[in-house]
């Protein structure tokens, strides 16, 4: 089952991933709340939308936006919706 890796523990796990443009989307669901901080980073993507960002933050580690996600993909990015991807600071596994 893929999960996805930060400072040695698992901060999401799911056998419900889809893997757009070589980034693996977890359901949104499947993250650990936690270590999740909000962030008021936003950037766009041409064909999938406005995208969001948490920081990650747990046991004094900080990863500034390590978290994205389409909170209204466009509808080509459908695939996105309610899902969240990770910069490569996370380990993700199959």
């Amino acid at each position: 089952m893929p999960k996805a890796i930060w400072n040695d523990e698992i901060i999401a796990e799911s056998d419900d991933t889809v893997v757009v443009e070589g980034n693996t989307y977890f359901p949104r669901s499947s993250l650990r709340e936690d270590v999740l901080r909000p962030s008021d980073t936003h950037t766009v993507c041409p064909w999938k939308g406005k995208a969001s960002y948490y920081t990650l933050e747990a046991a004094g580690q900080v990863t500034q936006d390590a978290v994205w996600f389409y909170p209204e993909p466009k509808p080509d990015a459908k695939a996105v919706r309610d899902r969240v991807a990770f910069k490569k600071t996370v380990k993700v596994e199959a």
